[in-house]
């Protein structure tokens, strides 16, 4: 989903950048008093920036000056909240445009919108829906993540057919086939990026219940609540 350097007009990557900035202020914000008030969550926040930075990586050509990728930025947004995860997601942007040429300056603003902004709340905001229904854990990581992934190509879509709508149907038009392009080889990585975030949680499920626990996204059985007051 990241737009190549260079490649929206200037106006309309200005504009992206504009909108990004307040969110990512936000997001340094609660990163700074989460590490605070837990710097026990250092690793964890590394581990979900890096998760975020690997997949994101994995870059497969797509539309002209675009191409799609897994995006890593669910399984950060659930353990830590959307904000944090724009934070996160914009050093990944940042660091793949420097050092891989993946992405670009210019268009910082506009691909942190749609993956380390919009993405990241859309999938928090399914898994939160999902959490309050009831629905087991697994399930609302699989539905988070994939929506994450889903929603960053939708953005990315509108952005491009913003700056190039098509000379005979405009935005609608232009809109419709970015969109249709993207889907061949999105959709089925979201719902790989769905199944493979379900098999991180199960393995931080392991290895990290406690830090899980801490953050809401999982709760104390009676075995593991009875340990931890013996331990006491």
């Amino acid at each position: 989903m990241h737009i190549a350097e260079g490649f929206l007009p200037p106006l309309h990557a200005a504009a992206w950048g504009v909108a990004s900035a307040p969110f990512v202020v936000h997001g340094v914000r609660a990163l700074t008093r989460e590490v605070k008030a837990n710097p026990e969550s250092t690793l964890l926040l590394g581990a979900s920036g890096a998760f975020t930075f690997v997949l994101s990586a994995l870059k497969i050509p797509s539309v002209t000056g675009s191409c799609s990728h897994p995006t890593g930025t669910g399984l950060g947004a659930i353990l830590f909240r959307p904000p944090i995860m724009a934070v996160l997601g914009t050093i990944t942007l940042l660091f793949q445009a420097l050092l891989l040429a993946h992405g670009g300056l210019t268009t910082l603003g506009a691909n942190v919108f749609s993956m380390a902004i919009a993405g990241p709340w859309a999938g928090y905001g399914v898994y939160r829906l999902l959490r309050k229904s009831g629905a087991p854990l697994m399930v609302t990581v699989f539905f988070g993540a994939f929506f994450a992934d889903l929603v960053t190509y939708c953005v990315t879509s509108v952005q491009l057919a913003l700056a190039f709508p098509d000379p005979a149907s405009g935005f609608l038009g232009s809109l419709e086939k970015f969109a249709g392009i993207f889907a061949l080889t999105q959709i089925p990585l979201a719902i790989s990026e769905g199944l493979l975030t379900v098999l991180v949680m199960r393995l931080l499920m392991q290895s990290s219940k406690s830090d899980l626990v801490r953050l809401g996204v999982a709760k104390l059985t009676g075995g593991t609540q009875a340990k931890q007051e013996a331990a006491l």
